[in-house]
């Protein structure tokens, strides 16, 4: 982990625009029938493939109120923000940085072409920051070429495309400076295995393609380090992948199958291995078996998690689906028909975020008793809140500790459901909370009264 010269670390997103260094631009590129094979170098060719693919994200947002040195709170400021995204499926679905699309009320997109599209949030996961967004585009967006993280080599060389500084269809270019970084941005948000590379990347990039010379995403561009030159740092693609996948699993697809991809499947598998089938879902009933590789749904070929999941996103319940799979080392043809999702397996909401505004993530024991002297057992990590929600009205910030609601400890997140699922819930409510922040412990209560936690 980086020491505290990582609060230097930032990710590429706000910032006032500046003339960008070493960048080159999309739209000045001369066209490919013009050029000569000298100046058709393989960047050229990767940042023409690309261009279609990736688009630029701007909205508003507010940024909480910070004290001032004379201890009073600031009024909370309307920022513009900008960031990146690269289509994922043709249907208008973009992946990005939870980061880029956080608080903004509109998010704004704007395509290759110049038009412009209003954007709806559809996932995110604040613990990877990632996030899709979709627009209504009557017309198919070309996808983004997807390649593997797998076999990524130091000093081979990479092309990163963004909104730099809020200059659209930015190329810049450089190598893969090393693999496996952890970085550190906040007490709320770090970053595992992270890919570290020298191509210029400015605020504005994040949720933009990193791309290999051969024209493919190999990272979704995520952090730079302020005041450094050449140190970027990209989220691998295959994880980006997977991540997607499980986004759109949750909040995109309309019927029930049943199929749960593998987590350890290799990446240089060509297909999506099944990891395992739920009880009596379609594919149970379709002959569909733990292990089997997934090649193509009717005539969709399928390389991964993700394009199962387009595959079958617009689907409805009582469609008759068509799998061609590896079992055995031979090609087996199955039918799958989709139906509705019982209760038990319905999607997963995420309740502590839809009734009180935050997201929590666990917290190991080890950390906790070494962070924090307390009586309190454990406790769970804030890594973010939702704007004008009961969390936020109680000036519960990312980076605190939830330790207790009520009567009960929160050391686990079933501990929270559990309190939000009780029957005499909004007896108790407005409900009690105590955070742990600093050397501090606090409390307050959710949802109405006091503006700000109190010291206990």
């Amino acid at each position: 982990m980086l020491d505290r010269s990582a609060r230097t670390i930032t990710r590429a997103r706000w910032g006032r625009i500046a003339l960008p260094a070493l960048a080159l631009f999309i739209n000045a590129l001369p066209s490919l029938a013009g050029a000569s094979d000298h100046r058709l170098t393989p960047t050229v060719r990767t940042a023409q493939s690309a261009r279609a693919s990736v688009v630029s994200i701007r909205g508003e947002k507010t940024v909480p109120a910070a004290s001032n040195s004379s201890g009073a709170s600031d009024a909370p400021r309307r920022v513009n923000g900008m960031g990146t995204g690269v289509v994922i499926d043709s249907r208008g679905y973009i992946l990005t940085n939870y980061h880029v699309v956080d608080g903004v009320r509109e998010i704004q997109v704007t395509n290759a072409e110049g038009k412009r599209y209003q954007a709806t949030l559809v996932a995110r996961d604040s613990e990877t920051d990632l996030a899709i967004i979709k627009i209504s585009n009557p017309q198919k967006m070309q996808v983004i070429s997807v390649g593997t993280s797998s076999d990524l080599m130091p000093g081979e060389p990479v092309v990163a495309v963004g909104n730099a500084y809020g200059y659209e269809n930015t190329v810049t270019q450089g190598i893969v400076s090393a693999l496996h970084r952890a970085v550190q941005i906040s007490d709320a948000q770090s970053y595992d295995d992270l890919i570290q590379t020298d191509a210029p990347i400015n605020p504005g990039n994040s949720g933009g393609p990193l791309m290999n010379i051969d024209g493919e995403m190999i990272g979704v561009n995520v952090a730079v380090r302020a005041g450094a030159m050449g140190i970027g740092f990209a989220i691998p693609v295959d994880k980006a992948m997977n991540i997607a996948a499980t986004l759109l699993a949750s909040s995109g697809v309309k019927s029930w199958h049943g199929v749960v991809a593998a987590s350890d499947a290799p990446a240089s598998l060509s297909g999506m291995k099944v990891g395992s089938i739920e009880k009596k879902s379609p594919a149970a009933e379709g002959g569909l078996q733990s292990g089997d590789v997934v090649t193509s749904v009717d005539e969709t070929e399928i390389r991964r998690a993700l394009d199962f999941q387009r595959a079958i996103l617009d689907r409805k319940p009582g469609d008759k689906v068509g799998l061609t799979v590896q079992r055995d080392g031979k090609a087996v043809n199955l039918n799958l028909v989709l139906a509705d999702f019982p209760e038990a397996a319905k999607p997963a909401t995420n309740a502590s975020w839809e009734v009180l505004g935050l997201e929590l993530r666990t917290m190991a024991t080890t950390d906790f008793s070494q962070r924090f002297h307390t009586h309190y057992r454990g406790g769970l990590v804030v890594s973010d809140v939702r704007p004008n929600s009961p969390a936020a009205d109680q000036g519960i910030r990312a980076g605190d500790v939830l330790v207790g609601m009520h009567i009960w400890e929160t050391v686990s997140l079933d501990n929270v459901a559990y309190i939000l699922k009780r029957p005499d819930f909004n007896s108790i409510a407005p409900v009690k909370f105590f955070i742990l922040r600093g050397n501090e412990t606090l409390y307050g209560y959710m949802s109405v009264g006091m503006k700000v936690a109190r010291r206990q």
